[in-house]
């Protein structure tokens, strides 16, 4: 998505990586070379599945912190914060979602 399958790609927010994992998310997570796709990965993972527990497993709130920073999600009420970039990153992520999940016949978590 917004690395655009690049483990070289840094937005212009200084997120980096195919998780596009900011430098302060990536030391949390103990990646110690944030451009390695093996650790970003694992760490984007890690701080989804960590963020899925702080929410609920909400999947719309998870995929709003992880874009706009979880403490954006609490100052705006646990809601979605009204940035622009978020709005359409949420919606658009879960169209990619559901779609991944017909394919394989799974279901949704939860």
């Amino acid at each position: 998505m917004e690395s655009g399958f690049n483990p070289r790609a840094v937005s212009r927010r200084g997120a980096v990586g195919l998780m596009q994992l900011l430098p302060d998310t990536a030391k949390r997570y103990g990646v110690s070379d944030i451009y390695d796709p093996e650790q970003n990965i694992s760490a984007g993972a890690h701080y989804l599945r960590d963020l899925m527990v702080r929410f609920g497993s909400d999947l719309n709130l998870t995929l709003a912190a992880y874009n706009a920073g979880e403490n954006a999600v609490e100052r705006y009420g646990g809601r979605i914060p009204p940035f622009k970039e978020t709005q359409k990153y949420v919606p658009s992520v879960l169209r990619i979602y559901r779609a991944l999940i017909s394919r394989h016949g799974d279901s949704e978590p939860g």
